[in-house]
């Protein structure tokens, strides 16, 4: 017996482990088939979309279109009397947070003085009549209507004669060629027979009974006569 050898035992637990080295190799590769496994199972497990399927198009917003907005042209400013139409040292734009210039103002912002329009006067007409009585009587009267010409040139003209009642006898204008004469129920109309040079005068006068000596109208060229 004492000549045997004993054979040594192979030994257990951690020591076996790291004095062989290739069972951790073993195991990590196991471990590694097995995922690679599992996870071409959860793949194959999926439900593949089918054919000709097209996911669901989004909706796509539709263009909003803006509201149009008029365009305002700006109206030309009035033009006032006595304003110059050119700059009154201002400049074209003032800037933001300055106050508008006043287009009544001038360079040194004092108020323009304006000149109002002058009226013009009226016109003075061309002939001029002033009625009067040269004569009265029982039963009637003479009257005149004493005329001037104040424009340049030579004018005839018209006279007009309204009374409340009565009858003209006669009209007559002394000293020139007689017009015509047209009479009516309330008066009578005389157009002159020669016209009166510019600065001359004629006198019309004529006859009236059972009438007021004042007439109810009396106009020369249709301008009414003084002296009433």
């Amino acid at each position: 017996m004492s000549g045997m050898r004993r054979v040594p035992r192979p030994p257990h637990g951690p020591v076996a482990i790291a004095t062989s080295p290739w069972i951790v190799v073993g195991a990590g590769v196991v471990v590694m088939v097995v995922l690679l496994i599992v996870a071409l199972g959860a793949y194959r497990g999926r439900s593949p979309a089918p054919d000709g399927a097209q996911p669901p198009a989004l909706p796509v917003p539709s263009a909003v279109v803006a509201p149009s907005v008029p365009t305002s042209v700006p109206s030309p400013a009035p033009v006032l009397p006595g304003i110059s139409g050119r700059a009154s040292g201002l400049p074209p734009s003032t800037a933001a947070g300055s106050p508008s210039a006043d287009p009544t103002l001038g360079p040194v912002g004092r108020p323009t003085a304006t000149r109002s329009p002058s009226r013009a006067a009226p016109e003075q007409p061309a002939m001029t009549g002033r009625y009067r009585v040269v004569q009265s009587f029982d039963g009637g009267f003479i009257g005149e209507v004493a005329m001037v010409n104040t424009s340049s040139r030579s004018r005839g003209w018209t006279v007009r004669l309204e009374f409340s009642g009565g009858r003209l006898v006669t009209a007559w204008v002394e000293g020139v060629p007689q017009g015509t004469v047209r009479q009516s129920d309330d008066g009578f109309t005389y157009v002159s027979g020669v016209e009166v040079s510019p600065g001359g005068s004629v006198s019309l006068r004529f006859h009236m009974e059972r009438a007021p000596s004042t007439p109810r109208e009396c106009t020369v060229d249709g301008v009414r006569c003084n002296g009433l």
